[in-house]
């Protein structure tokens, strides 16, 4: 819960900083209008911050070791020391998927005793879009 809180202030957060922006914006074109003996200033092109808007978006990161399926049965069976094999072999690159996308392919590191992703291949955006229909 505490996290849609979060995510709910800065979604906030970053609306109310675009509008004070685009107010700003505003407000110095009609200065500049003004002063120019009442000709409208053209009004500064607001494509960065707009995408400014987008760079804040969190987004689901997942990397993928392997998979197994598995009657409940067997599930059940299960405890402490219990070996899931998984359907891909040691030392295949893991798959890193964003908000259930393939994005990139990688290998596990360990840095400073904790683990991380190395990546060795990262899909093309044309192969990206592909997989969006």
């Amino acid at each position: 819960m505490a996290s849609d809180q979060n995510s709910q202030r800065v979604v906030d957060y970053d609306w109310e900083k675009a509008l004070s922006e685009t107010s700003l914006d505003e407000g110095e074109a009609g200065g500049a209008a003004a002063e120019g003996g009442g000709a409208a200033a053209p009004k500064p092109q607001g494509g960065h911050q707009n995408l400014d808007l987008l760079l804040d978006i969190p987004l689901e990161i997942t990397a993928e070791l392997g998979r197994a399926k598995m009657i409940i049965n067997d599930l059940l069976q299960l405890g402490q020391g219990s070996v899931i094999e998984l359907n891909k072999l040691a030392g295949e690159p893991l798959e890193i998927m964003v908000n259930q996308k393939l994005i990139a392919r990688g290998e596990v590191v360990v840095v400073n005793e904790k683990f991380g992703i190395r990546l060795t291949d990262v899909i093309s955006p044309l192969e990206r879009i592909k997989q969006l229909s």
